[in-house]
């Protein structure tokens, strides 16, 4: 199952969407800004009905 998310970028603060595979339980990973291309932890925690969503930087 998939969700989209609309978050702000950590550093340069562009609105920006992630499409989150809420299938596969909890997860933790990486993905670069599509704009200024610094990388961006995600912290997804869902219980396979609801959800949330935990955007920061590397130096959080």
């Amino acid at each position: 199952m998939q969700e989209i998310q609309d978050y702000d970028c950590p550093y340069c603060g562009e609105a920006v969407e992630a499409v989150l595979d809420i299938s596969g339980g909890d997860q933790t990973y990486i993905e670069d800004c599509p704009v200024c291309c610094r990388p961006i932890i995600f912290s997804l925690q869902t219980d396979g009905e609801e959800w949330a969503l935990d955007v920061r930087s590397e130096n959080e």
